[in-house]
């Protein structure tokens, strides 16, 4: 299994300051670049890989996109995620991931955005010059679309399930959490995911 773990990062962390514990995932075929905010505390993954929190449903939701079945990437006996399956998926499909910070202060014990004050934002144009398919940069929360916002100089923050172009045809385009926090429902959230990976091209 191949990791992605950035362990020099994993080793500078200190003091109050977290530094992203993975590596970009940048496939050269990418069409999305999907950026949260921060990854969970490393006691809440159950792969190192993104989207590691077993209770958080990304990719329970591209599975059911994907593949009409909510557990495609579930290992439901073991509750963690498939990532061997995971990685090969979005390296065929070009789905790439980071976040829009590269270091961060938890204010709190947990993995609220509202805890987490930036310390280092992503430089989002190094990650896409690596990605020259990319068709659209997606958010899953508000703060990750505010801080990018923010760091492209965008006039315009998106609403939820909005899409606004930044260059043409780069467009920023803003979903639910997946989070189960976020009060929606699975159905909805994976209408809302099917909507923006038609108008991007990935079915």
């Amino acid at each position: 299994m191949a990791s992605y773990l950035n362990t020099e990062n994993i080793k500078r962390s200190g003091e109050g300051v977290e530094y992203h514990p993975l590596r970009p995932f940048l496939p050269e075929n990418a069409k999305v670049l999907f950026l949260g905010s921060f990854p969970p505390q490393r006691k809440r993954w159950c792969m190192d890989f993104y989207y590691p929190n077993f209770i958080n449903d990304h990719w329970r939701i591209q599975g059911e996109i994907f593949f009409g079945d909510r557990n495609h990437f579930v290992d439901v006996t073991a509750k963690c995620f498939k990532m061997d399956e995971i990685v090969a998926f979005c390296e065929e499909r070009g789905l790439a991931f980071f976040d829009t910070s590269t270091a961060v202060r938890r204010l709190k014990d947990n993995a609220a955005d509202q805890f987490l004050e930036v310390v280092e934002p992503t430089d989002i144009p190094a990650l896409l010059c690596h990605l020259p398919h990319c068709r659209a940069i997606v958010t899953t929360g508000e703060k990750a679309t505010q801080t990018v916002c923010a760091s492209l100089h965008l006039p315009v923050i998106p609403k939820v399930n909005e899409a606004i172009t930044i260059v043409s045809p780069l467009l920023l385009y803003r979903l639910p959490s997946s989070s189960r926090a976020y009060p929606l429902s699975f159905d909805k959230k994976v209408e809302a995911y099917r909507k923006m990976a038609e108008k991007v091209g990935l079915i």
